[in-house]
């Protein structure tokens, strides 16, 4: 492979949108698997934002993800210290063939000539030098027109993975893409490995142009509807909230939408230590295992068990002469499954979804562009909640219909408006805020701030909420 290039022409392309529901209950709706940190102490769109980075050589990277997780986008961005060349805001998700060709349109309506590097959020990669050097393989026949894809090297007959039969060499060691295939049953995936398949990783290398014109020819629905939407797109902060079309493109996967019929496709074999953390087990395998193979983390603890993968989040949870299950407890919620049932955690998402569980969707812990709250009990006609304001943060100026408010400051500095006046708290000081008053809370120091809301009233829900003025465009 070559050992160095000119990346400057790339733009990462971060797909976004997954909602993660297999990790349930560390990943859900509200806040899913790739803004967590489940490897390490960054989260999983930051390790995967890094490997490709500007300081990398790279181009800024381009984003695209669910509406609902600007915020945090933009946050995880932040604190990287990277600005993204485009959020790009999807009004419903709709898969990756049409999330990728509002990208290559942006993308070409800035640089014609861009190479786009189509990298999932969620993936663990252990090399990323390696990822790069394939990456530098690859690029020639990109700027030739191939759409480029990267097969990892299996080690294992994996049974949750599509795959990649490898056809003629195009030099450099790159290889002719004969067919696609399905994820296969066990005895299949064997034969696979055995005959030199590589699994198929979703991330791809291709020219914006050739990618645009291959999605024309391929699912011309898609592109129409891509068009449309970013044609109506608008600006939204640092946003590009793409147009209402965008719902109407049929939801489909750029590979069953181009891969697998394009007659232009590549790849690159890559052994780079990479996992698709798509469930538990996945989790599991690529951890870091202690003697008797247990991956442990968090609040976390084993007495005879083996094979297992034991997480403690905010609760000490201990797991006593069990074999191969995957035991997760949250505050509110546990999880225990076998590794070999990891896919139907899934279904007990939905399960509590029809059962009208909140659990199933969105954390006690609710974040904001201003910080994050959390309820802490709720009853009849009163709910108490913490909230943590980061330094410079600032709620809506707002009212409600339906409750009145109580802060009590914990620690930190909160400068209060409260109708026409103003205040400054300071800790164990507390503001009554009565039913229709006109308010808002800000962080004006250095600190986080940490407060105690407490609210009454006949109705406690978040749509009872009037924003009279905000500084991050919300309704």
């Amino acid at each position: 492979m070559p050992q160095s290039a000119d990346f400057s022409s790339v733009i990462p392309v971060i797909l976004s949108g997954g909602s993660g529901s297999r990790l349930w209950p560390v990943s859900r709706l509200s806040y899913p698997k790739q803004f967590l940190p489940l490897l390490g102490d960054s989260s999983l769109i930051q390790d995967t934002v890094l490997r490709t980075a500007p300081a990398q050589g790279f181009g800024a990277p381009m984003i695209v993800c669910a509406e609902d997780h600007r915020f945090i986008v933009a946050e995880h961005m932040r604190q990287l210290d990277i600005e993204p060349a485009a959020i790009l805001l999807e009004p419903k998700g709709r898969n990756t063939a049409p999330a990728l060709a509002a990208a290559a349109l942006v993308a070409r309506e800035k640089t014609p000539e861009s190479i786009l590097l189509v990298l999932p959020a969620d993936h663990h990669i252990a090399d990323p030098a390696g990822l790069r050097a394939a990456v530098a393989a690859g690029l020639p026949l990109a700027r030739a027109g191939k759409l480029v894809t990267f097969g990892m090297v299996p080690d294992a007959p994996e049974t949750g993975y599509g795959y990649v039969k490898p056809g003629e060499s195009l030099g450099d060691g790159v290889q002719a893409v004969e067919r696609f295939v399905e994820k296969p049953d066990r005895a299949t995936a064997e034969l696979f490995v055995a005959e030199g398949y590589l699994w198929n990783s979703g991330m791809f290398l291709l020219s914006a142009e050739a990618c645009l014109a291959e999605i024309a020819r391929h699912a011309p629905e898609v592109l129409k509807a891509a068009e449309e939407s970013v044609a109506m797109a608008t600006s939204d902060l640092s946003f590009r909230r793409l147009g209402a079309a965008f719902a109407e493109a049929p939801s489909i996967s750029i590979d069953y939408a181009v891969m697998e019929r394009t007659d232009h496709a590549a790849v690159v074999p890559a052994d780079i230590g990479w996992a698709d953390l798509g469930s538990w087990s996945s989790l599991w395998q690529v951890g870091e295992k202690n003697a008797d193979g247990n991956v442990l983390q968090g609040d976390a603890w084993t007495i005879g068990t083996k094979n297992s993968l034991v997480r403690g989040e905010g609760i000490a949870t201990v797991a006593v002469g069990v074999e191969n299950l995957i035991v997760v407890a949250t505050e509110d919620a546990v999880l225990v499954v076998s590794k070999d049932a990891v896919q139907q955690v899934k279904d007990a998402v939905e399960l509590l979804k029809a059962e009208g569980r909140g659990e199933a969707s969105a954390h006690r812990q609710i974040y904001r562009p201003w910080g994050y709250y959390q309820t802490l009990h709720a009853g009849d006609r009163f709910q108490v909640k913490r909230l943590t304001v980061k330094p410079g943060g600032k709620l809506s100026l707002q009212k409600h219909f339906h409750r009145a408010e109580h802060w009590v400051v914990v620690n930190g500095t909160a400068l209060v408006t409260r109708g026409e006046e103003q205040m400054l708290l300071q800790e164990n000081e507390s503001v009554y805020l009565p039913l229709g008053c006109v308010h808002r809370l800000e962080n004006p120091g250095k600190v986080p701030l940490n407060l105690i809301e407490v609210q009454s009233g006949a109705y406690l829900g978040e749509d009872d909420i009037v924003r009279i003025e905000d500084a991050f465009g919300r309704a």
